[in-house]
């Protein structure tokens, strides 16, 4: 067979995983991704698995569907208080360092060390180690 009509063959495979992978996080979406296409179709399809799997991961963002509510009652159980903040509530827009009260999200959402969250505009978001906002949690 052609290495063509193994690729088309492979996509076509991993695109047709299960909504399962789109509940994940990019990481966990590259992951089994490249898990999944490497069984269907050796390495190439671990590779292309991969990228498949972290482009559909990231539809779930950070914390993976299944986790989004339970998070955010989880915040709204701590009564955490809201940061008033000028700025459009985005992901990509980076709050300040100071005057923001960031807290660790526990490990139990499984979410990458160096992840936190806070309250902004009483919306929960997670931020990166640079205070830049990765996900609003609607």
């Amino acid at each position: 067979m052609t290495n063509k009509f193994w690729l088309a063959t492979v996509t076509a495979s991993l695109l047709a995983l299960p909504a399962v992978a789109q509940a994940q996080g990019t990481i966990r979406g590259a992951a089994e991704g490249a898990e999944a296409g490497a069984a269907a179709a050796g390495p190439v399809g671990g590779v292309v698995g991969g990228a498949v799997g972290a482009a559909t991961g990231t539809v779930g963002g950070i914390l993976g569907i299944d986790d989004r509510p339970r998070f955010r009652s989880y915040v709204r159980e701590r009564n955490v208080r809201s940061y008033d903040y000028d700025g459009r509530v985005a992901v990509g827009s980076t709050l300040p360092a100071s005057g923001v009260t960031y807290y660790d999200v526990p490990s139990e959402y499984r979410v990458k060390p160096g992840y936190r969250y806070t309250v902004v505009n009483r919306q929960p978001v997670l931020v990166d180690g640079s205070h830049r906002i990765v996900e609003v949690l609607d």
